[in-house]
C-alpha cells in the first residue's frame, strides 16, 4: 500500500460524494419542510455507504478470481493499449459537458421530486438510499475505478475491507457535515443548500463532465504507467 494509492482512493471518493446519491438527495432531505431527522438521513447514508461497500466488495473479490481465471490477461500490452484509448475517450467525452449547452434538468428535478416526497420514514429513506445507489450502478465511475485500483494493488483482503469501508465513510462525509451544520446553525446553512440547489438544477451536466475528465485521466495515467510510455518520453 503506497501514499499515491491511498490519495487516488480519496480525491475518489471525494469525487464520488457528489453524486445524486450522496449530495444531490441529502441536500434536498435538508430543504424538505419540516424539522430535520437526524437519525434517518444518518440511516440514509448508512445505506448508500454499506450498499456501496457491498458491490465494492464483491467487484474486487470476484475481479480477483477471474483475474486467477484468465493469468496475466491483464498486463497483456493489448489491454493495457485498449485501457489507455478508453481513457483518453473517457477524457475526451468529458468536455461535451462544459456547462455551455442547455442544461438538461428533467432528470435531476425528478430525482428532487422524489426526495422532497413521501412521509420521509426511516423505512422510505433507506428504500430511497437503494433505488439511488442501483441507479448509480452503471454509472459510479469513480467508484470503479477506485476498485480497479485495489485489485491490481496486491493488498491484502483485509486491507481491502478497511481501504473499501474508508472510501465510502469518505464519500459520506460531505453530506454528514452538511447535516451537522444545519442542525447546529440552520439560519446560517439554509441559504448555502439553496444555493447548493440551484447549482445542482443547473449545472449537473457539467458536473458529470468533470467526473468523466478525472476518472478517464486516471483510467489513462494507469495504463500508461503500466506500459512504461512515460519512460520513453523521458529519453
Amino acid at each position: 500500500m503506497t501514499i499515491a494509492l491511498l490519495l487516488s482512493l480519496a480525491g475518489l471518493a471525494l469525487v464520488d460524494s457528489t453524486s445524486i446519491g450522496t449530495l444531490f438527495i441529502p441536500v434536498w432531505l435538508l430543504l424538505a419542510p419540516g424539522p430535520v431527522s437526524v437519525r434517518r438521513i444518518l440511516a440514509y447514508l448508512a445505506t448508500i455507504a454499506a450498499f456501496y461497500l457491498a458491490v465494492g466488495l464483491l467487484l474486487v473479490w470476484g475481479g480477483a478470481r477471474l483475474a486467477d481465471v484468465l493469468g496475466g490477461a491483464m498486463d497483456n500490452r493489448g489491454v493495457l493499449w485498449a485501457q489507455l484509448v478508453l481513457g483518453v475517450a473517457l477524457l475526451a467525452l468529458s468536455f461535451r459537458y462544459d456547462g455551455k449547452r442547455r442544461p438538461r434538468t428533467g432528470g435531476v428535478l425528478r430525482w428532487r421530486d422524489r426526495a422532497t416526497a413521501g412521509d420521509s420514514s426511516a423505512r422510505w429513506l433507506v428504500g430511497l438510499a437503494l433505488l439511488a445507489a442501483l441507479a448509480e450502478v452503471a454509472t459510479m465511475l469513480p467508484y470503479l475505478a477506485a476498485v480497479g485500483l485495489l485489485a491490481t494493488s496486491g493488498v491484502g483482503s483485509a486491507t481491502v475491507v478497511v481501504l473499501l469501508a474508508g472510501y465510502c465513510l469518505v464519500m459520506v462525509l460531505p453530506a454528514v457535515l452538511l447535516l451537522a451544520a444545519r442542525v447546529a446553525r440552520p439560519a446560517l446553512v439554509e441559504p448555502v443548500l439553496a444555493r447548493l440547489n440551484t447549482w445542482i438544477s443547473t449545472k449537473a451536466g457539467s458536473a458529470f463532465g468533470w467526473l468523466l475528465g478525472i476518472v478517464g485521466f486516471l483510467v489513462a495515467r494507469d495504463a500508461a504507467v503500466r506500459l512504461e510510455l512515460f519512460d520513453l518520453l523521458n529519453r
